[in-house]
């Protein structure tokens, strides 16, 4: 067996159980509005069932988030993100589920950690509320740290490189520093390259193709890529529409094999069976080298 792969190649994440494989993360957004799935699981009750799907189709650990980010969109206030994400997390926490709270507030991932929480996934690497990082550190709980140059609602403009590869490489090497130095242990890390965030698809599709690259900054990496603007624009070709969100779940587990077999910690993803099916193909296939 190539010893290269499984849990040791993929990074430890102190706090959070070990795969002998990619993990698969779920996604359940209490939101109205988010651009794949928004209001389909915006009540508590519904929330927390959908969550608890996702573990039965193979997801690992369930990401739970109350503001959507996706490109355009406008914040809601914390009072608002705690109403909605607050209860889920209590309800998946008291049901056994690992939880992560994808939230930008301290006062968010505070209390989702106190209700359960065990991860707080920072769509901006703790750069959009400068209390985000003692609270993290505090808790003493795992934490993402996304490459992130600004809100959603100005974030295409953003979308300027010479080397995306080097620059997105860079920009979260100089964040993790800002972590670590704000008191998270390094090995309560995560990195994410934050696909769709200020990256048109030609960028997108360039990190994929450099997953290893990012590896090389010597922390686990998650990877998410699911139902994203780039995968439309894969399927639709050179001037056709993308096909709508729900439709790019097969091109979604597609990254999700290819992330597993360039060493990925995890993948994030909205729709779980094809996902944890992929990765679990690409372990065994490992293990046959």
């Amino acid at each position: 067996m190539n010893t290269n792969h499984g849990a040791t190649a993929r990074g430890r994440v102190t706090g959070l159980p070990e795969w002998d494989r990619c993990g698969v993360m779920g996604v359940v957004n209490v939101t109205p509005d988010s651009f794949s799935d928004g209001g389909r699981w915006f009540d508590t009750t519904t929330a927390v069932k959908r969550g608890l799907d996702l573990v039965a189709q193979g997801a690992d650990l369930v990401d739970v988030g109350g503001e959507s980010t996706r490109p355009g969109a406008t914040r809601v206030d914390a009072e608002e993100e705690l109403r909605r994400v607050v209860p889920v997390v209590r309800g998946l926490a008291a049901e056994g589920v690992v939880v992560s709270v994808d939230t930008m507030r301290a006062e968010v991932a505070a209390q989702a950690v106190a209700a359960g929480a065990r991860l707080v996934n920072d769509v901006s690497g703790g750069l959009a509320d400068p209390g985000m990082i003692p609270a993290v550190a505090a808790a003493e709980v795992p934490f993402v740290v996304m490459h992130w140059r600004g809100f959603s609602a100005g974030m295409n403009s953003l979308a300027v490189y010479e080397d995306v590869v080097a620059e997105v490489t860079a920009e979260l090497r100089d964040r993790i520093d800002a972590v670590i130095a704000g008191g998270i242990a390094p090995e309560r890390l995560v990195v994410d390259p934050g696909l769709g965030f200020a990256k048109n698809a030609e960028h997108d599709l360039a990190l994929v193709a450099h997953l290893r690259e990012l590896r090389e900054l010597g922390f686990p990496l998650l990877v998410a890529a699911s139902r994203k603007r780039f995968l439309g624009r894969v399927l639709a070709g050179d001037g056709a529409a993308p096909p709508p969100a729900r439709e790019r779940d097969a091109a979604t587990a597609a990254v999700s094999a290819i992330a597993a077999h360039e060493g990925a910690w995890a993948v994030r993803v909205h729709e779980v069976r094809a996902t944890a099916d992929a990765v679990r193909v690409a372990r065994a296939v490992e293990g046959a080298l």
